[in-house]
């Protein structure tokens, strides 16, 4: 099963924190921007969402991560879908709908990590921090890596949230 370390925040100054992010970016100067339409279902623990993209397919997510503040550990697995509306059929009737988060997403690589500026319909912008962990590999060296660059794309420990967007989505 994959894993990632991960941070979710508010970003206090969106544009600011995108430029430190630009400079920072290993895969070039660009970024690439990914419009997300995500269902959430009723599962007895973690989390499973299927993602929507603009092209007219998916990924089905299944996800585990406790809801603390902080940099805390995913493990994930994530299934391509190329008929996520007959998916999102089944799975609504099987196990019930929780929530839709829907998102314009540009996203930055800085090494191994996935740098997500997120502007979240209703909620408002945000910054997620995926540090990507090899097999095997001590989640603590990436917990360090996520509180680096947490320091260096200007973002405080006042910023963190815990949860998903689909947990503020339902608070909202």
């Amino acid at each position: 099963m994959a894993r990632n370390v991960e941070i979710k925040a508010v970003a206090r100054d969106f544009v600011r924190q995108q430029r430190l992010a630009a400079a920072l970016a290993t895969d070039g100067p660009g970024s690439r921007l990914l419009v997300q339409h995500d269902v959430f279902y009723r599962v007895p623990h973690g989390r499973l969402k299927l993602r929507r993209f603009g092209e007219g397919n998916g990924e089905l997510i299944q996800y585990d991560r406790p809801d603390e503040l902080g940099s805390k550990t995913s493990s994930y697995v994530v299934v391509p879908v190329e008929r996520p509306g007959e998916v999102h059929a089944a799975l609504a009737r099987a196990l019930g709908v929780l929530t839709e988060v829907k998102k314009r997403r540009t996203l930055y690589m800085v090494g191994r990590t996935r740098v997500h500026f997120d502007e979240v319909e209703g909620l408002g912008q945000f910054i997620e921090l995926e540090v990507v962990l090899r097999d095997g590999e001590d989640e603590a060296v990436g917990h360090d890596e996520a509180r680096g660059l947490m320091a260096r794309l200007a973002i405080g420990q006042e910023d963190l949230i815990a949860g998903a967007y689909a947990d503020l989505r339902r608070l909202a």
